[in-house]
C-alpha cells in the first residue's frame, strides 16, 4: 500500500510531494500522520547534529602545506639570517624548519702541497700564511687552512723491472732505502715493481725490512708499461684515507712500449683533486729518448713534482736525498673555491709567494685539477 504525503506539512520550505512506502502500517487519521512527521523531523535534526559534531575540524596550518621530506637529504639548519638553499619547485615553503629536508651541496676544500725556492733554488721553509696567495682560473682564493709542519706521507715507490734495469737495481734499491729512512716513522710506503705487468710487492707499511725485501724482488724481464703502473699506483694511493699527503716516486730507464693507458690518461689521473705529487728519475741511456723525458717532465710538473735525469747511476742517491728534503719541506695550503659550479672542467691553479728579504720566490705545486665531484 502506498500513501502520498505533502512534505510541507513537516517542512514549509518545500512543496514537492514525496512518495513514502508504508509496509503493514495502518494510517489512523491526521493526528497520527502529524505525530509521525514531527518525530521524523526531530530524528533528522539529531542525526545531522551528531554527524557534524563527529567530524573533527581541520588542523590549524601556518606557513603553507606540510613538506614531505626528500629522500636521502639533510635537514636544513637554522641559518641565523644566512641565505638558505633554494627549494625545488615541487616543494612549497614552510616556516617549520624542523620538518624541512632539502638537498644540500657543500664545497670541498682544495688542498695544495707546495714547495718554495729562492733565486738560488734553495728551499725556503720559514714563510707564514700571509705570504701566500692561491689563484684558481686566475681569481684569488681565500685561504682556509695553512700548515708548514712536516706531516706524515703516504708514498708509492714505482720501479721499472724490465730487462734493461738488471744491472742498475742494486744501486737504485739502496738509494730508495735512503729516501725511506729519511722520512718519518709514521710515513706509509708501498712498493710496485713493473715491467709489462705491475706487481704490488709490498703494501703500505712503515717496516723498513719489509720494504727492503720487496725492492729485492727483481725479475728484470719483459717490456715497459710505465703509464699502466703510474695509473694503478695513483689509484692505490688515493684509496689510502689515513694519510692526506701523497707522493709517487717513479724510476725508469726506458720508454713506455706496453701500456694500455695513454700519457694523457695518466696525466688526467694524477690531476684529480687531492692527487699525488710525482717525482721521476729517468736513467738516461739508449732506451730513454727525448719524447720519453718530455713525458716524465710533464707528469711531474702537473703535480708539483720534479723529474731528474742523471747522467751517471751514482747520482741517483743524491737525487733521492733531494727528493726526501723536498717532500718534508712542503707547505700545506687549503682553500674553498669561490666557483661552486660542478661543471667537471679543468681548473688551473697558481700559488704566489712574497716575503721580505726575498726578491723572487718560486712556488711549486700542482698546476690544476678536474672539478665536478659533488659532496652531500
Amino acid at each position: 500500500m502506498t500513501s502520498k504525503t505533502k512534505d510541507n506539512e513537516c517542512n514549509d520550505n518545500s512543496d514537492r510531494p514525496v512518495t513514502v512506502a508504508l509496509s503493514g502500517v495502518v494510517q489512523r487519521g491526521g493526528v497520527v500522520l502529524l505525530g509521525v512527521c514531527f518525530f521524523l523531523t526531530l530524528l533528522s535534526a539529531a542525526v545531522d547534529g551528531q554527524t557534524a559534531a563527529s567530524v573533527p575540524p581541520p588542523p590549524n596550518v601556518t606557513g603553507g602545506e606540510q613538506i614531505v621530506p626528500a629522500p636521502h637529504a639533510e635537514p636544513v639548519p637554522q641559518n641565523n639570517g644566512a641565505t638558505t638553499p633554494e627549494q625545488p619547485a615541487t616543494q612549497p615553503a614552510s616556516d617549520d624548519q624542523s620538518s624541512v629536508f632539502v638537498f644540500k651541496t657543500q664545497v670541498r676544500e682544495v688542498i695544495l702541497h707546495a714547495t718554495v725556492v729562492d733565486e738560488q733554488r734553495h728551499l725556503v721553509t720559514d714563510l707564514d700564511r700571509p705570504a701566500f696567495t692561491a689563484f684558481e682560473n686566475g681569481m684569488p682564493q681565500a685561504t682556509t687552512s695553512f700548515h708548514r709542519e712536516d706531516v706524515p706521507v703516504a708514498m708509492g715507490i714505482v720501479i721499472d723491472n724490465s730487462g734493461s734495469m738488471r744491472e742498475k737495481r742494486d744501486k737504485v734499491n739502496q738509494s730508495v732505502l735512503n729516501l725511506i729512512r729519511a722520512g718519518k716513522s709514521n710515513d706509509e710506503t708501498f712498493v710496485v715493481n713493473f715491467s709489462q705487468d705491475s706487481y704490488l710487492d709490498q703494501d703500505f707499511t712503515s717496516d723498513i725490512d719489509l720494504l727492503q725485501e720487496a725492492l729485492q724482488k727483481v725479475s728484470a724481464r719483459g717490456s715497459t708499461a710505465l703509464f699502466d703502473a703510474i695509473v694503478a699506483s695513483a689509484v692505490h694511493l688515493q684509496n689510502n684515507t689515513r694519510v692526506q699527503r701523497k707522493v709517487l716516486l717513479v724510476i725508469t730507464d726506458g720508454r713506455d712500449n706496453a701500456s694500455q693507458e695513454t700519457l694523457q690518461a695518466a696525466m688526467r689521473r694524477l690531476q684529480q683533486k687531492d692527487g699525488p705529487t710525482l717525482y721521476a728519475i729517468g736513467l738516461l741511456g739508449d732506451d730513454l729518448q727525448k719524447p720519453d723525458t718530455v713525458a716524465l717532465q710533464g707528469l711531474a710538473e702537473v703535480t708539483g713534482g720534479v723529474a731528474f735525469f742523471p747522467k751517471r747511476l751514482d747520482e741517483v742517491d743524491d737525487i733521492t736525498r733531494v727528493v726526501a728534503r723536498d717532500i718534508h719541506s712542503q707547505y700545506t695550503i687549503g682553500y674553498k673555491p669561490a666557483d661552486h659550479s660542478k661543471n667537471g672542467g679543468y681548473r688551473a691553479i697558481e700559488v704566489r709567494a712574497q716575503a721580505l728579504g726575498h726578491r723572487k720566490l718560486t712556488v711549486r705545486t700542482r698546476s690544476g685539477y678536474y672539478a665536478g665531484e659533488a659532496v652531500h
